[in-house]
């Protein structure tokens, strides 16, 4: 499967009093990084909102190694590491310009009905592409 890097520029509001990157930043990191990988697969993820269906975090697992600091310029890579009929598995790291390892993330993200909050299996056309993306 094939890994998507996605930058990210560390701004002052990231930072706390301490000028390190507040922890749950890393979180929001790792949610723009998926959302770029679907937009380079050609899956906007407006347009199936519009039809009821998205993608919900359902479990995280992140060990933070190393503090990022203002400035720092961060590589997001993000890897599928299992598709199953509702859901999508991630493995997501964050490395500084130093190539340094700040934090890893294992993320599984369910495809649910946002009507009912209920899953639902993720579209075929969605499917597709993330498989042959991966």
């Amino acid at each position: 499967m094939s890994e998507f890097s996605w930058p990210v520029r560390v701004y002052y509001e990231d930072t706390d009093a301490g000028g390190i990157v507040y922890y749950a930043n890393y979180l929001k990191f790792c949610e723009r990084a998926r959302t770029e990988w679907l937009r380079e697969l050609g899956v906007e993820q407006d347009g199936w909102l519009g039809e009821g269906t998205a993608f919900v975090v359902r479990h995280v697992d992140m060990d933070l190694k190393a503090p990022a600091r203002f400035n720092d310029l961060l590589s997001v890579r993000t890897l599928v590491t299992d598709v199953k009929r509702a859901s999508v598995r991630f493995e997501q790291q964050i490395f500084n310009q130093h190539e340094q390892l700040l934090c890893s993330a294992h993320v599984k993200a369910a495809c649910v009905n946002i009507h009912l909050m209920k899953p639902v299996a993720i579209p075929a056309a969605i499917a597709e592409v993330i498989k042959r993306g991966t």
